[in-house]
């Protein structure tokens, strides 16, 4: 028996793109009930967006599965008067907009927690709600740059390589706001009261550089793009091609794993130690994985313990038969015309997640206007 622990809970979000509404479909998948607000007529960015699928933005669909749409005007005064009830009876509000936008709109904190006390309200910006930089103009890309991140592996100055992943909007914003607004559930029931959360996605890029600010407070030398053993400078924690074009990834950190991979390649002796000269060492790893195919060093190196294999296309991975066998593409999400692809892969577990027994949809634009809005 499938058990959802937030069904229950009512969430208001205002958020676009991706950030807040990728946390509000986490939050959905695990049980609360999500009303997405909306600009009438055209709705958020998102649903405009190329590849379309069905008529509508495939990047829309996936975020937005089994929420609800309100297409309201939030300029016009009139509508603060009929989404008042809205507030009044929701737990938790979620929106993204510039420092002092919901202000003056007439729905900051301030109006909004005089209205419903209990209830979580929680802001996602790119630098905080104060600050210097609060209102500075960024994207993912500047997020990353500015806090240190990106000069930790940008590959060369000849060919710098942008990462494949929103990180500052999933790692920085998606994921803090989910779990600070779980944290302030609990609070909630403890003292009976909502709060304000200020989600920055610069605050929590941080944690991700750890270890690099660990090695550079204690010994003054900071990591740098491709010269420390997570960016690159290590042949034990590298990235080789292969004779037909293709890339091993090696991450044979542990004396254990390295000695069985330079046995496996035959390594020669002399170069195994790669605290001795560890450029030499990669130059002469490097030479031998090109003499081979990708098909052959992964037969080799499956069934052996050196932490070692083929970087998949994304199109391999989603058939690998191990995630498939672990449900992950289960769930599934369908178009206004009845197809069906599967659903975003969101971090809940399945037994916190509704049975994958029907597909669902992401709403038309207003589709709830007139039951909302009449009750």
């Amino acid at each position: 028996m499938t058990l959802q622990p937030l069904k229950g809970l009512k969430i208001l979000d205002f958020s676009t793109l991706l950030p807040g509404p990728m946390a509000s479909l986490i939050l959905c998948e695990a049980g609360a009930e999500v009303l997405k607000v909306e600009r009438p007529n055209s709705g958020e960015e998102m649903r405009h967006y190329d590849p379309k699928w069905g008529g509508e933005a495939i990047n829309f669909a996936l975020l937005n599965r089994n929420k609800k749409s309100l297409a309201i005007n939030l300029k016009d005064k009139r509508i603060l008067n009929l989404i008042k009830p809205l507030i009044e009876e929701c737990d938790i509000l979620i929106e993204q907009f510039r420092p002092g936008v919901m202000d003056r709109l007439g729905l900051g904190y301030k109006a909004v927690s005089a209205l419903n006390e209990k209830i979580i309200y929680c802001s996602i910006t790119g630098y905080g709600q104060a600050g210097p930089k609060a209102d500075f103009a960024a994207h993912d890309l500047n997020y990353i740059a500015d806090t240190g991140l990106l000069d930790l592996s940008y590959g060369t100055l000849d060919e710098p390589v942008i990462p494949p992943a929103l990180i500052a909007d999933i790692a920085g914003g998606t994921y803090p706001a989910v779990i600070n607004i779980l944290l302030a559930v609990i609070a909630r029931m403890q003292t009976n009261s909502g709060c304000h959360l200020d989600i920055a996605m610069t605050d929590h890029l941080f944690a991700l550089s750890y270890w690099a600010i660990g090695k550079g407070a204690v010994t003054g030398e900071w990591p740098e793009s491709g010269a420390d053993v997570f960016t690159g400078g290590s042949p034990r924690y590298q990235l080789y091609p292969t004779q037909d074009g293709r890339i091993l990834a090696c991450a044979a950190l542990e004396q254990k794993f390295w000695d069985r991979f330079c046995e496996l390649i035959d390594l020669t002796p002399d170069l195994r130690d790669d605290a001795i000269d560890p450029q030499a060492t990669r130059s002469a790893i490097h030479a031998i994985i090109e003499e081979k195919p990708a098909r052959d060093w992964q037969k080799l190196f499956y069934s052996e313990d050196c932490c070692c294999n083929i970087v998949r296309t994304l199109n391999e991975a989603l058939q690998d038969q191990h995630y498939r066998t672990r449900g992950l593409f289960d769930q599934l999400l369908e178009n206004a015309q009845g197809d069906t692809l599967p659903a975003m892969v969101v971090p809940v577990v399945p037994q916190f997640r509704d049975h994958p027994d029907h597909a669902k949809s992401a709403p038309a634009l207003g589709s709830h206007n007139d039951t909302i809005l009449k009750s």
